[in-house]
């Protein structure tokens, strides 16, 4: 009888060997092949979104605007409460992403976080609003709310003011920090497609932005996985409207050399806190200015005219957990993958609505 052979220990742990080595080689690619599909739903999201501004061009002639300018329903003022907000572009733009019945369900009379009388609004989830991305699955202040999608409310302050598409309205200037003069005032809402005059191909309506961080715990910037989701302060003095780009990149260079052990502001929780309102002196809830580039850090210019973190003179910088880069919707419906690397004078001209520069093809 011919005696059975099996695997000596030496075969066993070559094959053992040999499927490591597969694995390790497969998982990249599988995780690769993951992100590509992530990346594929966050940038249709945009073109969706891209898709809706259209729509309500089309029913209202202008750019819908950072917020809404609800009022008492006997008309005699303001409704706010403490804590409570106007209802932002994340509504107007709704009947436009097949949200009819929610933007029904919306009383502008009321602010974004009136949970009696914008109950439904206030406590939904719209995964349109969401990039598949994100790490974090539960949102940074409401665990429902919260959006990865950021209005572009313009380029550096010092050039000039609200200089992006999407910008608050002109009725009521005194509620932004540091107006105190018609000029910045004059650069607001609402803004029909003719004051797009670098072209709808060549101006962004909205980019990325990585969800803040839930508490008040401050976050150094050595903690790289987070630094992302946070604003740090600069000790830079920006002045509105000065015309003067210099004053911008010593405030981006002064934001980009702060240390490691720099913590962010806290609370960090209102980046990307809620898609449905938005801050008529802010751009805490889901609006980015273009300053710094792609995946750099947030910065608070601390010596600015306004005292809150994420006012309209800060770097509120775009980010994602995309390699290499963020997805930009731009105001002709087109979607287009902005690099880490891509040059600062052509981030800050595609921030501008009217600044009147030339955007190369190969400058993105």
């Amino acid at each position: 009888m011919r005696a059975r052979r099996g695997f000596t220990l030496i075969e066993l742990l070559v094959v053992i060997a040999i499927i490591a080595v597969l694995i390790a080689l497969l998982l990249p690619a599988v995780q690769a092949a993951r992100e590509a599909a992530r990346r594929s739903q966050c940038i249709n999201n945009l073109k969706q979104l891209g898709l809706a501004v259209q729509n309500y061009l089309d029913r209202n002639q202008v750019m819908p605007m950072m917020h809404g300018n609800f009022a008492k329903p006997d008309g005699s003022g303001p409704n706010s409460t403490a804590g409570d907000w106007p209802l932002g572009w994340g509504v107007a733009i709704l009947p436009g992403l097949e949200q009819q019945a929610l933007y029904n369900a919306t009383n502008w009379s009321f602010g974004s976080n009136n949970t009696t009388q914008n109950g439904t609004v206030a406590l939904t989830k719209v995964s349109v609003y969401i990039c598949p991305s994100e790490s974090r699955q539960v949102g940074p202040w409401q665990t429902t709310t919260w959006t990865n999608y950021h209005a572009n409310l313009g380029g550096p302050a010092s050039v000039k003011t609200w200089s992006g598409t999407i910008v608050p309205i002109r009725s009521d200037p005194t509620s932004l920090p540091g107006v105190t003069n018609a000029s910045p005032a004059a650069n607001l809402g609402p803004l029909s497609l003719a004051t797009i005059t670098d072209g709808t191909s060549n101006t962004a309506v909205f980019s990325e932005k990585l969800v803040g961080i839930a508490g008040s715990t401050p976050v150094p910037i050595s903690a790289t996985a987070n630094a992302k989701r946070c604003i740090y302060d600069s000790a830079m003095n920006i002045t509105a409207d000065s015309g003067n780009p210099a004053t911008s990149l010593a405030f981006v260079n002064d934001c980009n050399r702060l240390p490691g052990t720099q913590n962010s502001y806290v609370p960090t929780q209102w980046t990307g806190a809620v898609w449905h309102g938005s801050h008529a002196g802010t751009m805490h809830f889901n609006a980015y200015t273009h300053v710094n580039t792609p995946n750099k850090l947030s910065c608070h210019a601390a010596n600015g005219p306004g005292g809150d973190p994420g006012s309209w003179y800060d770097a509120i910088t775009p980010t994602s957990n995309h390699s290499g880069g963020v997805n930009a919707a731009f105001c002709d419906g087109s979607v287009r993958f902005i690099k880490d690397s891509v040059n600062m004078q052509a981030w800050w001209a595609i921030g501008t609505r009217d600044g009147g520069e030339v955007v190369s093809a190969d400058a993105l």
